[in-house]
C-alpha cells in the first residue's frame, strides 16, 4: 500500500463518517463542492485542472492529491500537467515549490500504477 492508497481509504472512510453525521449544513457543502465539478460552460475536465492550481497555490496536499488524481482520470497528459504546475508556482511563489514537489510524487505514483 502506498501513500495514494491511504489517502483514498481514508478520504473514502472520513467522508462515509462525516455524511453519516447528517448535518444539512455539511451535506450542502459537500453537494455545492461536488456540483462545482460537473460540466457547465467549462467542461468537468478543465474544472479539474482549475481546481488543481487552486489546490497548489492553497498548498492543500490532500487537495492535491485528489485533484491530480481526477485529472489523471480526465485524461490529462504530463506535459499538461507540468504547464498547470507552473502556472500555480507563478502565482503562488516559491512557497509552492513544496507542494509542487508533492504534486510531482502524487503524478508519479499515479503513473506507475499503469
Amino acid at each position: 500500500m502506498d501513500r495514494l492508497d491511504e489517502f483514498e481509504n481514508y478520504r473514502a472512510r472520513m467522508n462515509e463518517r462525516i455524511l453519516s453525521i447528517n448535518h444539512l449544513g455539511i451535506k450542502r457543502f459537500f453537494n455545492l463542492d461536488a456540483g462545482a465539478y460537473q460540466d457547465g460552460a467549462l467542461s468537468a475536465r478543465h474544472k479539474e485542472l482549475l481546481g488543481l492550481v487552486a489546490s497548489m497555490v492553497l498548498r492543500c496536499n490532500d487537495c492535491i492529491d485528489y485533484h491530480v488524481l481526477q485529472c489523471v482520470d480526465a485524461g490529462w497528459k504530463d506535459e499538461e500537467l507540468y504547464e498547470a504546475f507552473n502556472v500555480a508556482l507563478v502565482v503562488g511563489g516559491s512557497i509552492v515549490i513544496p507542494h509542487l514537489r508533492h504534486a510531482v510524487e502524487t503524478l508519479d505514483l499515479r503513473r506507475a500504477r499503469g
